[in-house]
């Protein structure tokens, strides 16, 4: 009887490791599951920033060109 008692035991033991093995799996499943959606908004507003960057970037390059403060003149004439 103390034999049926012991394998009893260690089945209780057996099945108490699984349980937590399996609830810690699902558990680290969630977290890559949040992780994976966390890159894929953070991939996503990468793109968005690095489009508006393109269009900030030809907007100043365009504001450049077109005001007289940053166009290149010919000084070497004019010091004479």
């Amino acid at each position: 009887m103390n034999c049926d008692l012991d394998v009893d035991v260690e089945n209780q033991v057996e099945l108490e490791e699984k349980t937590r093995l399996i609830n810690q799996v699902l558990e680290l499943q969630h977290t890559l599951e949040d992780l994976s959606a966390r890159v894929d908004a953070v991939k996503e507003e990468n793109l968005k920033l690095k489009s508006e960057n393109q269009v900030l970037g030809q907007y100043i390059e365009n504001l450049m060109s077109a005001s007289s403060v940053f166009q290149t003149t010919d000084t070497k004439g004019k010091r004479k």
